[in-house]
């Protein structure tokens, strides 16, 4: 069960893989400058996750208009989601979740999905700049998108 809104959302150092090397990205990093679209994904190199990180990259304007940086997430190491990212064309900041720790502290962990062991479930959420759950959604099953209005009418009400 995701954390629930109201919740301060817990503050999380992963790596990204760039073209220099690996880098950092911290939530914290976001906090009193913008509001963070946070997107957990299964696995790279999957029909619904390449979708959605696909439509997203397509529609990044419509986040950064409404003053939003979007992270993805998934338990996929930095290289793997680079390699994917580079094939697919998506252009939103990836953060590897490797150790699963940031999966389990915003509740979205699963502990297994067919056979391959605990992987984050799907799930949206919107951290405001003060750092507090202002949406959380995980889809009842992995097949499944977020309801990406709902998180784009929450964007439009904070400041």
């Amino acid at each position: 069960m995701p954390i629930a809104v109201g919740s301060k959302a817990p503050d999380f150092s992963l790596k990204q893989k760039t073209s220099t090397g690996l880098a950092d990205i911290k939530l914290s990093a976001n906090f009193g400058q913008k509001n963070t679209v946070l997107l957990f994904f299964p696995l790279a190199f999957t029909s619904v996750c390449t979708t959605e990180m696909c439509d997203i990259t397509a529609g990044l304007g419509q986040f950064s208009d409404l003053n939003a940086d979007v992270i993805a997430l998934s338990v996929d190491s930095p290289f793997a989601q680079e390699a994917w990212a580079l094939q697919n064309k998506i252009a939103i900041r990836l953060a590897s979740d490797l150790n699963k720790k940031t999966s389990a502290d915003y509740g979205v962990l699963l502990p297994d999905l067919i056979g391959l062991g605990a992987v984050s479930a799907r799930a949206a959420f919107v951290i405001d700049k003060a750092g507090t759950v202002q949406y959380a959604e995980q889809t009842p099953t992995p097949k499944e998108l977020p309801n990406f209005d709902a998180v784009r009418k929450v964007l439009a009400g904070l400041k």
